[in-house]
C-alpha cells in the first residue's frame, strides 16, 4: 500500500501544480484590457469627430489635433449660448468606414489618463441603441452619462460603464417611464467626452487623453476553469478509488498469506516442542486468546512460568510481546471471520475474538491491515469475485 500511496501523492502533487498553472492562465485570460489608443492600433476601429453642436457658425467650436498616439482637442463655448455644449465623439466604424454598433457588454469600465487646461468638469457618455420610437432613429440612441474632473496635471479616471445615468430629458422625449434605468452595452454606436454647465465659457479649453482602455471580465474562461478542474479532480478521485480498491484487495490477499501461520495458531500451539514450558504457554494462549480477561498474570498463574520467561519466549519464538501476540491472534482470527462470514456484523466478530470495545478493535484492525474491517471484507469479496471470473471457461 505504501507504494500506491506514494504514487498517488506524486500524481496529486503533479495535478495540483497543473491546476495552479491552468488556473493562473484562465484567470489572466479572463481579465480583458482593450487599448483604444493609438487609434490605428485599436482592436475596435473608431474615429474622433466633433459633435453636431460644434458645426461652423454654431455656439461652440471643436478643433481636433492630429496626434497618432493621443487624443488631443481644443474647444470653446460662446458666452451667448443658451445651452452651451461642445464634445468630441468617438464613433465606431466598420471595415468599410461606416458608423456601426459594437458590443461592449463584456466590459465594465473605461479607464483614461487625461489632463485639461484650464481645470474643468467634463461629461462622458455612451450612446446605446434601444428601439423605442420607430421612425425617429436619433431618439433610439440612449445617452448614458458620467462626470469627471481634470486639470493640468495628468490623472487617471475610471468610469464604471455599468452605472451610467440616463438624463431625464431623454425619457421625456421618448415617453418612457423613469424607472427603466437599465440599459445594455451590446449595441454602442459612440462614446463622447464633452463639456458641462460648469465648463469655462468664452475662452479656449484644451483636453489631452494619453490612454484610453476598456476593462472587463470574460467569464467563459472561469467556466472553462471550473469544468476542467472538476473533470481533472473528479477523474483523479475515480482513479484513486478504483485503484485503491484493487491495491487493497491485493494487499489483503498478501497479508492473509503472510498470516497463515497464525491462522493455524491452534495447531501451532499443539505441536510438540522440546521445551514443555513453551508448549504450555502457546497452548494456553492459543486456547484462551478470545477471552477478554486474558492477561499476562493469568498465563503465569496457569502455566507456572514466570513473567520474564514468558516475555522472553514470545519475543524469541515469534517476535512479539505478550499483548502484541494476543492482538495478532485476535486480529488474524477476526480477518478470517470477516472473509468467511459475510452475515456476521463487525461488532459481533470483535466480541467473539476478545474485544469488548468495537472502536478499539477498529483502530487496531486498521493499524494491522491498513483499512477498516468493513473495507477488508469488501476487498475479500472482490478478491473472490476475481478468482471466480478467472476460473470461468473462456
Amino acid at each position: 500500500m505504501y507504494a500506491f500511496y506514494k504514487k498517488a501523492l506524486i500524481a496529486c502533487l503533479c495535478l495540483l501544480v497543473a491546476s495552479l498553472l491552468f488556473s493562473y492562465f484562465c484567470l489572466a485570460q479572463s481579465y480583458l484590457l482593450v487599448p483604444m489608443l493609438p487609434i490605428k492600433g485599436s482592436p475596435l476601429p473608431w474615429q474622433p469627430v466633433p459633435s453636431w453642436e460644434a458645426r461652423p457658425g454654431g455656439p461652440a467650436t471643436v478643433n481636433i489635433q492630429d496626434d497618432p498616439q493621443r487624443l488631443k482637442y481644443e474647444f470653446s463655448i460662446s458666452d451667448k449660448a443658451e445651452q452651451p455644449f461642445a464634445a468630441i465623439e468617438l464613433v465606431f466604424r466598420d471595415r468599410k468606414g461606416k458608423p456601426t454598433h459594437v458590443d461592449l457588454s463584456r466590459y465594465s469600465a473605461l479607464a483614461l489618463r487625461v489632463k485639461c487646461s484650464p481645470a474643468n468638469t467634463l461629461m462622458f457618455s455612451a450612446y446605446t441603441f434601444e428601439r423605442v420610437i420607430p421612425g425617429k432613429e436619433y431618439l433610439n440612441y440612449r445617452p448614458s452619462l458620467a462626470y469627471f474632473s481634470c486639470n493640468k496635471n495628468e490623472s487617471k479616471v475610471e468610469i464604471d460603464l455599468t452605472r451610467l445615468e440616463t438624463p431625464h430629458w431623454w425619457f421625456y422625449l421618448v415617453n418612457l417611464d423613469l424607472s427603466r434605468q437599465s440599459y445594455k452595452l451590446d449595441k454602442v454606436t459612440k462614446l463622447t467626452i464633452g463639456s458641462t454647465f460648469q465648463s469655462p465659457r468664452g475662452k479656449p479649453m484644451a483636453v489631452e487623453v494619453s490612454a484610453l482602455e476598456l476593462e472587463g471580465r470574460d467569464y467563459r474562461y472561469l467556466g472553462l476553469l471550473a469544468v476542467t478542474l472538476s473533470l481533472a479532480w473528479g477523474g483523479f478521485g475515480l482513479w484513486f478509488f478504483l485503484r485503491h480498491a484493487g491495491v487493497l484487495t491485493e494487499d489483503v490477499r498478501e497479508r492473509l498469506q503472510k498470516d497463515l501461520p497464525f491462522v493455524a495458531y491452534q495447531q501451532l500451539s499443539l505441536e510438540p516442542h522440546r521445551d514443555k514450558e513453551k508448549t504450555a504457554i502457546l497452548q494456553f494462549i492459543g486456547s484462551k486468546y478470545a477471552d477478554p480477561a486474558l492477561e499476562l498474570d493469568t498465563v503465569v498463574e496457569q502455566t507456572g512460568v514466570n513473567r520474564t520467561k514468558v516475555g522472553e519466549l514470545l519475543k524469541a519464538e515469534l517476535g512479539y510481546t505478550f499483548s502484541g501476540y494476543v492482538n495478532k491472534l485476535r486480529l488474524t482470527e477476526a480477518a478470517r471471520l470477516l472473509a468467511e462470514k459475510e452475515s456476521a456484523a463487525v461488532a459481533e466478530i470483535a466480541y467473539s475474538v476478545g474485544y469488548g470495545n468495537v472502536s478499539y478493535f477498529n483502530k487496531l484492525f486498521k493499524e494491522e491491515y491498513g483499512c477498516t474491517p468493513k473495507a477488508f471484507r469488501d476487498a475479500c469479496k472482490r478478491g473472490v469475485a476475481t478468482v471466480e471470473e478467472a476460473a470461468e471457461p473462456g
